[in-house]
């Protein structure tokens, strides 16, 4: 039998229920041992609802109290830095929700307490785990693409902007749908691509459906009054390889239907999904591959899965704290450029 892996998770919103709780529960010899949520009652109240011991308000209070093994920290983008911090100077594995922080210098001081505390710091960046996703990842290693020289990321949604939390407030969040949702689209495009290392980014940020009231909207109204951050955001990557990336992300627009795509050109191949199709030359022939038997699974359960066994020391973290660090970078020189109507050069 495994050694029990004693979890406690910080925030019980939306991504905790709907992905760490059940993820967790879904893992033998695993349990979660404690909640915290600095709104009163929210901890208690999932702890009665998922049948967890103990509940907390103030996360350094359960740090020092329970003999955790791994943290979740599951709270919006403006504490991600903190309670991430204090998780691992207590000795913690932490897996913490996208992105990494509200900018790269705080990103950088987590990683540097994951390197000081000789912990793990993985981050949820969940689209890594879908089958497909791992399929271009194993042909790109393959060298079934050639040399990647073009990726192009995109998630638009038609009427998709959050009407819960306080994903619209730039203060708690540090950006709107470009972090939001940008960021995964733009790391899996650059993880397929080799995460060749960014140079500089010419980017634009929009705003012209959060303020207003007159839309229909299927799932609920968002608070307009507070909205003030982006609704898209779109930019142009380029490498040191010479590589370039085009990124577009959009919680909102008059378009057909709410999509995400992921496509990279090589000089030997090149592939897109979702669906997933494959395109080469074979002895002189154009082919199209279409991958079969895929599985089915839920991202989420499959990124605790492995977080779980890099805490049990059975895998290596497959979400490398310099990937994320260049895709942070890449997020802030966006908002940069978009400011500034100039391309920017992309910090280290």
């Amino acid at each position: 039998m495994a050694k029990l892996v004693r979890v406690g998770i910080i925030g019980t919103g939306g991504i905790a229920r709907f992905a760490h709780i059940p993820g967790y529960k879904a893992q033998p010899d695993v349990e979660i041992v404690a909640f915290c949520d600095v709104v009163p009652g929210r901890a208690e109240a999932a702890a009665k609802e998922f049948g967890v011991p103990k509940a907390y308000t103030d996360y350094r209070e359960m740090l020092a109290k329970e003999q955790l093994d791994a943290v979740s920290v599951c709270t919006p983008n403006f504490a991600h830095k903190e309670a991430t911090i204090a998780a691992l100077e207590a000795g913690c594995h932490v897996l913490c929700e996208k992105p990494i922080a509200m900018n790269l210098q705080e990103g950088k001081e987590m990683v540097e307490a994951a390197r000081k505390a000789g912990k793990t710091l993985q981050v949820g960046l969940n689209n890594r785990f879908h089958p497909e996703s791992l399929t271009i990842k194993r042909f790109a290693e393959a060298g079934e693409f050639g040399e990647i020289y073009y990726g192009e990321a995109v998630y638009l949604r038609r009427r998709g902007i959050p009407t819960w939390g306080v994903f619209t407030q730039k203060e708690l969040q540090g950006g709107g749908a470009l972090i939001d949702i940008g960021v995964h689209v733009l790391d899996r495009t650059l993880w397929f691509m080799g995460n060749p290392k960014p140079v500089a980014v010419m980017g634009a940020t929009y705003a012209n459906f959060g303020k207003r009231t007159d839309l229909a909207t299927p799932s609920g109204m968002w608070d307009a009054e507070r909205f003030n951050v982006d609704d898209m955001g779109v930019a142009m990557v380029r490498f040191e390889n010479g590589a370039t990336l085009i990124l577009k992300a959009s919680w909102d627009g008059h378009i057909e239907d709410s999509f995400t795509e992921t496509r990279i050109l090589g000089t030997h191949g090149g592939a897109v999904m979702s669906p997933l199709k494959i395109f080469k030359d074979m002895h002189g022939t154009m082919v199209n591959i279409t991958p079969a038997g895929l599985p089915k699974v839920q991202t989420h359960t499959k990124e605790i899965e492995h977080f779980i066994a890099v805490v049990r020391g059975e895998a290596e973290c497959m979400v490398k704290p310099e990937e994320v660090l260049d895709v942070q970078a890449i997020l802030d020189a966006i908002y940069k450029s978009a400011e500034t109507g100039r391309e920017v050069l992309v910090e280290r």
